[in-house]
C-alpha cells in the first residue's frame, strides 16, 4: 500500500490537467480510430454482463471469458444460475482468481435479482451497488456498456493513462473517475470508458508504453516518451 501512495504522489507530481482544445483533439482522435468501441468481456444479456464484469476483479477478462463459456450456455438467468448452484458456478469458473467467494456472490446476487427487482438487472447505480460482489466500478461498466449511460469505470489501465497523460489526474479511482466526467467533451463521454481502457491495455502500458505509435502522444503531457 505504501508503495502504491508513493507511486500515485509521483504520477500526480508530474502530471496537470490538459485544456478543453488538447480533449477535443485526443477524443476526436479516439472516435475517428474506433467510433463504436467495444469492451472485451463475453456476454449475452445484461445478467451475464453483471456476472462476468463482477468475475472479472483480479482477472483478465481473457481468463474470465474461458471461464464463462459453457457457465453462461446453461445459466444465462438468475433463475437458471440458482438451479446450478454454487458448486455448479465453482466448477466452471474455478480457474479464475478468487473462485469460491465470487461464486458465492454470484448466488447471492441471483436470488437477490429474483427477490428484489423481479430477476431484471435494475438500471440504477445505487440498486447494481446493493448486489454482492458488485462495487461502483461493476455497476458503472454495466451502465454503460448495457443501458448505454456515460458512466465512466476506472480500472488501474484508466487510472494509470489518466494520470500520465493529463487527460484525468486524480490521487484515486474516485478522483479520475469525476475528472473524466468533468473534463472530456460531452460529445465523447458515452464511449470514453471504453476508449480509455482499450488505449492504456494495448498502447499505454504501464512499464514502458508504446508512444512511438501513440495516436495522441502530440497532446499527452507524458515527459518520458518511449520511441
Amino acid at each position: 500500500m505504501l508503495a502504491r501512495s508513493r507511486a500515485i504522489g509521483h504520477i500526480q507530481a508530474m502530471t496537470r490537467q490538459l485544456d478543453y482544445p488538447a480533449m477535443q483533439r485526443i477524443f476526436s482522435r479516439f472516435q475517428a480510430l474506433e467510433a463504436e468501441p467495444k469492451g472485451e468481456l463475453d456476454h449475452t444479456n445484461a445478467f451475464t454482463l453483471v456476472v462476468a464484469v463482477a468475475l472479472s476483479a483480479q482477472a483478465t477478462d481473457v481468463g474470465v471469458n474461458k471461464a464463462t463459456r459453457k457457465l453462461f450456455e446453461i445459466a444465462d438467468t438468475p433463475a437458471k444460475m440458482l438451479a446450478l448452484g454454487e458448486d455448479g458456478v465453482i466448477e466452471h469458473i474455478k480457474t479464475i482468481g478468487l473462485y469460491r467467494n465470487k461464486a458465492k456472490n454470484v448466488i447471492k446476487l441471483s436470488q437477490l435479482l429474483i427477490d428484489n427487482f423481479g430477476g431484471e438487472v435494475p438500471s440504477s447505480r445505487a440498486a447494481l451497488v446493493s448486489l454482492p460482489g458488485v462495487g461502483r466500478k461493476t455497476a458503472n461498466v454495466v451502465l454503460n456498456m448495457w443501458f448505454g449511460q456515460p458512466s465512466q469505470a476506472v480500472d488501474t489501465h484508466i487510472f494509470r493513462l489518466g494520470n500520465r497523460s493529463g487527460i484525468a489526474p486524480g490521487k484515486d479511482e474516485t478522483a479520475v473517475e469525476r475528472a473524466i466526467e468533468d473534463n472530456v467533451p460531452a460529445e465523447f463521454q458515452r464511449h470514453a470508458h471504453h476508449w480509455l481502457i482499450l488505449h492504456g491495455r494495448y498502447i499505454c502500458i504501464a512499464r514502458k508504453p508504446k508512444c512511438g505509435i501513440c495516436p495522441i502522444a502530440d497532446d499527452c503531457l507524458f515527459e518520458e516518451k518511449t520511441q
